[in-house]
């Protein structure tokens, strides 16, 4: 009876054994895996991530310049942003917020049209 006292004293008496999670967060360790991002500025539509993937999640489309990945295939292996040439894709600590529909996250690059400044030069100087 004795000995149970003495347990149930030194419980309430002590520090939580667990860390008290909204107020303490626990850093990521180095080199967490949470999310895949890409800077779509760098990307030369090479296609070299979409064949290295093992769980086929990302589709490159070089025509309409797309990088689509399949955030629900993903396996966060980072196979893909160790074969990158171009270093675009990223693996950020942070991890996706949780949503209630599935979406696919999509990335195009603006084709910039050159022609379009040339022209309206010509336009003001005549």
């Amino acid at each position: 009876m004795f000995g149970m006292l003495r347990n149930v004293f030194d419980n309430l008496f002590s520090k939580p054994a667990t860390r008290l999670y909204p107020k303490e967060k626990r850093p990521f360790f180095k080199d967490t895996r949470g999310s895949l991002e890409i800077e779509i500025e760098k990307c030369i539509f090479c296609g070299i991530c979409q064949r290295k993937c093992p769980s086929n999640a990302i589709v490159v489309d070089r025509n309409s310049r797309t990088w689509q990945l399949n955030q629900y295939k993903c396996v966060l292996c980072n196979v893909c942003v160790e074969s990158c040439p171009k270093k675009c894709l990223i693996s950020k600590e942070q991890f996706n917020v949780p949503t209630t529909y599935k979406e696919f996250y999509i990335k195009k690059q603006e084709v910039k049209d050159e022609v379009q400044p040339k022209a309206q030069a010509a336009a003001t100087n005549s």
